[in-house]
Formats: structure tokens, sequence, C-alpha cells
């Protein structure tokens, strides 16, 4: 009897190990050259000088090349059919005073359609965006970025996304952002939780098509870090996870909780 215990004990283990396997798998379905899924958003707090970006996406650690910032210097988003090498070269441009607009043309010019291994990854597929430090910005969306594919902007965001729901998702994620200045008490809320919002609301309006998987947020400001000559503000991700968001608002909460001490 208790050698069938045992055994009966050994099959159930396997069984769920087997079932965690296969979910995990199934979580993992997209390559390294599937399109990237993404809706993302950079925006300035004029009152504050801090620059900040967010993103979701159905991909694993999605903020492994999407978002990119320097303080006093702006901040770039790029995905879709995305050439990571957008982000560090729009840094350096943004570094030499040359204007959003100008750097998405310039980028764009200097791009020649390439493959990624086999897979064709044509530059009409790229979706980016560029705010400086002033809080001008550009954006683009290639005509063969998956559909849905869009960009919208505010006051001092822009929001941008491919594989989306609809229009309602970037149209939201500015609406979030701009309208949460103030928190329910009507004190300024840190830039962090104006960028979570703006996710949650994409979230809302029907996200990403595929599912979610991962999320990252990133804010600088010159000495805004919780240590001495730090310019970043917080810095997170979350890589894999079922509910991205809602752990990244997790992280949010617990970066002001720190930065409060």
């Amino acid at each position: 009897m208790r050698l069938l215990l045992k055994r009966h004990v050994l099959l159930l283990l396997i069984v769920a190990s087997a079932t965690l396997t296969i979910s995990a798998q199934q979580r993992d379905v997209n390559g390294p050259t599937d399109p990237p899924g993404t809706f993302s958003i950079l925006g300035l707090d004029p009152a504050t000088g801090e620059i900040g970006a967010a993103v979701q996406s159905r991909v694993f650690s999605v903020g492994n090349g999407v978002l990119w910032a320097d303080a006093g210097v702006g901040a770039v988003a790029t995905q879709a059919i995305v050439n990571v090498n957008y982000g560090p070269r729009g840094m350096a441009l943004l570094k030499t005073g040359m204007a959003p607009a100008d750097i998405i043309r310039a980028l764009l010019a200097s791009d020649p359609d390439e493959t990624l291994g086999r897979t064709p990854w044509p530059k009409a597929g790229r979706q980016f965006a560029v705010m400086n430090a002033k809080g001008e910005f550009a954006a683009y969306t290639g005509p063969e970025a998956t559909k849905w594919a869009g960009d919208k902007q505010g006051a001092h965001c822009t929001a941008q996304g491919n594989i989306l729901a609809g229009e309602a998702v970037v149209q939201n994620m500015v609406d979030a952002f701009e309208k949460s200045a103030l928190d329910a008490n009507g004190r300024p809320n840190h830039i962090s939780f104006r960028l979570q919002a703006a996710l949650e609301a994409g979230d809302a309006a029907g996200g990403d098509t595929r599912g979610k998987q991962s999320a990252a947020m990133i804010v600088v400001k010159k000495d805004g870090g919780v240590w001495l000559h730090n310019d970043v503000v917080l810095r997170l991700q979350v890589d894999d996870s079922p509910e991205p968001i809602k752990e990244l608002r997790r992280l949010v909460e617990l970066a002001a909780r720190q930065r409060r001490r």
C-alpha cells in the first residue's frame, strides 16, 4: 500500500512537471524573428524635468532593446519590425541637438532593407519615436508595420503600437497620461504612475492582440536617482509574466516607497 502511494505521488509530480513545461512552451511561442507586437509611450513631466518611457508586449523581455533614455538628452522607443540600432543612434543624434523629426528622417534614410537570418526585415515595417529633453517629439509608423499599427500624441507624450486591437489602444494611453498629472487627492503624480496609467489604459482597450508577456519602464533626470550622481530615477523590467502590467505596477509602487525614504 505504501509503495502504491509513493508511485501515485511520483506519477502526479511527473504529470504536473509536464503540464508546467507545456504551459511555458505555449506562452513562449514567439521566436527571434516573430514581429514583436508592442505598445509604448514616451513622456515628459514639465514640472520636474523627468523623462520616462514604458512598454508592454507579447514577447520575452521587451525592455531589452526597445527603450532608451538619458537624463538631459531624451528618450527613444524602437519596435515593430525593429531595428534596435535606432536606439543608440537616435540618442547620439539627440545629443547633437538635432530635432526629433529630423532624427526620424535621418534614421530612415540611412537604414537599408535588411534580413534577419533568412527573414525579410524591411524598414517600411519599423515603428519608433523620439523625444528630446524639452519634450519635443516625433513618431513614425511604417506602412508595413503589422496591423493595427499607429501612433498618437498629446501635449507631453507620444504613444505608439503595432499588432494592436485598434486605434483606441494608443489614444487611451495618451489620454491616461495627460489626465493623470494629479492623484485622487489633487497632488502631483510622479511620472512613473502616469506611464503606468498609460499602459493600463492601453491594455484595457485591447492592447497587443496576441496577449501579454513582458513590460518595462525607465525614468531619467540629472542626479534624480536614489544614490549619488545617479541619473536613473528608475529602471524596471518584467521579463516573463502572465500579467506583466500588474507586476510592473507593484514595482512602480515599491520604487515610490524607496524614493520617499
